[in-house]
């Protein structure tokens, strides 16, 4: 099976095509080894996939006829990827969050005068 039509069956991409551009774009290894689209993948191959920051470590179990159901992906796909990945893209959402809050959009004209007269106090006197 090609590797871009087993990534979208084991639901890791919501379209082949997604999947075949990922390959495209060097996100996706077999054996440590790049993957075009075409690649064909075997039961025991170990395949990499960047993805959203994190890189995840799948091992092919089998292949499915077709894609299949979330509650089947786990016969056909063994994940591996460490925890540590995902603990550092919460840290990550976490450190971007601090920041500024989500939905607070841009300062309104009164915060950019309040912030203008505290960055530049001397300019009161004109």
């Amino acid at each position: 099976m090609r590797i871009d039509k087993y990534l979208w069956a084991v639901r890791i991409y919501k379209t082949r095509a997604q999947a075949a551009e990922a390959c495209k774009k060097h996100h996706v290894r077999i054996n440590g080894v790049q993957a075009k689209p075409s690649k064909e993948v075997f039961p025991g191959d170990e395949i990499e996939v960047r993805k959203n920051q994190i890189n995840y470590r799948l091992r092919v179990l089998d292949l499915p006829p077709n894609r299949v159901g979330a509650k089947w992906v786990p016969l056909y796909m063994k994940d591996l990827t460490p925890p540590e990945a995902f603990e550092h893209i919460k840290l990550m959402q976490e450190a971007r969050l601090y920041y500024r809050k989500k939905g607070t959009g841009r300062p309104t004209k009164k915060d950019r005068r309040a912030l203008d007269d505290f960055l530049n106090p001397d300019d009161e006197a004109e």
